[in-house]
């Protein structure tokens, strides 16, 4: 036992030391120090046999926690997190800071198994959330009427915010099930209409599950969504050139985009939509359109995309290398040739071309480095007087290579 881990992440639910397994008791036992919320140390109170730890408050910010167990090290310490640790829950960034072999966690109910439970709503099939420290646009992609989820929230005002933002986004019609101290014997379970969201007393902890409902704008699963989804200055890849440059590109799990000369980052945005394990980073030249990126960027829900202003033979050197790289502008031999230096062998790499010396330099790289080309050319109807005619746009001309 002498090679047993100092440190147990305890899982604590809202009933307190009943909810608790054996297991988990027994460390609260035998623990120096127990390290936790003022809430949840509070619930400790119940034990009816009392602890003879040392019982500490959790400092802000959260990253004095951790400092305040590295001193502790050695020394049997349970660092107190709530329900199922690692289901957005601090456990992750405890077991982070530490080596495996310090640590063991013990986990129990979460939050979204008390809410599924309550609800009667089919756990594997109900998306789950951690909307603590990040926007409510995390949610956008998955709006959709009928659609059902459940989130975890910081605090009442931030149920208030979520219930104003979805009425903002179209969808006024959702119901909210406002969830205070779910599992617990305080537990308080209301509904509510977004749009008639009024209360005012909601307490921390809290949860939100909800059914979605409303005329707003489902945003597709399909590659090539609607232009209007992104602000833009004109410089948009356009949607149907945009699915057949996703398909090219061929987002795979936990895979990292370059979108060199990325305008309104569409690229960049649909690459990170197609999943949640990927990475981008868009590379724009001016900055009016990494703003444009930006807005986009928060609006989708897509926080993570990196953006980098300025040229792209400045700043490539300085990104994480990439598994995929999409040029839709500014293609050089010079800029051919970095990404050659740069990039590892099994790089992909997609561009674009419409004017005919971007044309003739993808001929060339073709000829010297193989892959495929394609030339799409795209016509749409337009009036001739009282009649139609088919009007074509800019040929373009797509290349497609392994490096």
């Amino acid at each position: 036992m002498s090679n047993a881990p100092w440190l147990t992440i305890v899982g604590l639910t809202e009933d307190g030391p009943e909810g608790l397994t054996a297991a988990s008791l027994n460390a609260l036992k035998h623990a120096k120090a127990i390290v936790g919320p003022k809430r949840h140390l509070a619930l400790l109170s119940a034990l009816s046999n009392g602890l003879s730890a040392d019982l500490i408050d959790w400092p802000v910010p959260f990253a004095d926690g951790l400092a305040l167990l590295e001193k502790r090290r050695g020394t049997p310490t349970v660092a107190l997190v709530s329900g199922d640790p690692f289901w957005f829950g601090a456990g992750t960034v405890i077991a982070k800071h530490f080596a495996p072999d310090e640590w063991r966690a013990l986990a129990n109910t979460s939050v979204f198994s008390c809410a599924a439970a309550h609800l009667g709503w089919p756990l594997e099939t109900t998306p789950c959330l951690g909307l603590h420290a990040v926007p409510f646009a995390r949610l956008r992609p998955h709006l959709a009427p009928g659609q059902r989820m459940i989130m975890t929230l910081r605090d009442g005002p931030a149920v208030a915010g979520l219930a104003q933002w979805l009425e903002t986004v179209g969808f006024g019609d959702t119901t909210m099930h406002i969830l205070e101290a779910i599992g617990g014997p305080n537990e308080r379970v209301r509904s509510a209409k977004s749009a008639a969201f009024a209360f005012d007393d909601i307490v921390h902890p809290v949860a939100v599950a909800i059914e979605v409902a409303g005329a707003g704008e489902t945003i597709p699963l399909t590659s090539g969504k609607a232009d209007a989804l992104f602000a833009n200055d004109g410089q948009i890849t356009k949607r149907p050139i945009r699915a057949l440059t996703l398909s090219a590109l061929a987002p795979r799990k936990g895979e990292r985009l370059w979108d060199l000369g990325a305008g309104s980052g569409s690229i960049a945005l649909e690459w990170l939509m197609s999943d949640p394990s990927t990475n981008a980073v868009a590379v724009e030249a001016r900055q009016d359109r990494a703003e444009i990126i930006r807005q986009n960027a928060d609006t989708l829900g897509q926080e993570r995309l990196q953006i980098v202003t300025g040229s792209a033979l400045d700043h490539l050197s300085d990104l994480p290398c990439p598994d995929v790289v999409f040029v839709g502008g500014g293609l050089s031999s010079d800029l051919l040739d970095a990404l050659q230096q740069l990039c590892s062998k099994g790089t992909r790499l997609v561009a674009n071309a419409v004017t005919m010396e971007t044309e003739a330099l993808l001929i060339s790289a073709q000829a010297r480095l193989g892959g495929d080309l394609m030339r799409i050319e795209l016509s749409q109807p337009t009036d001739i007087g009282r009649f139609h005619a088919w009007k074509s746009a800019y040929p373009l001309v797509q290349w497609s290579v392994v490096l």
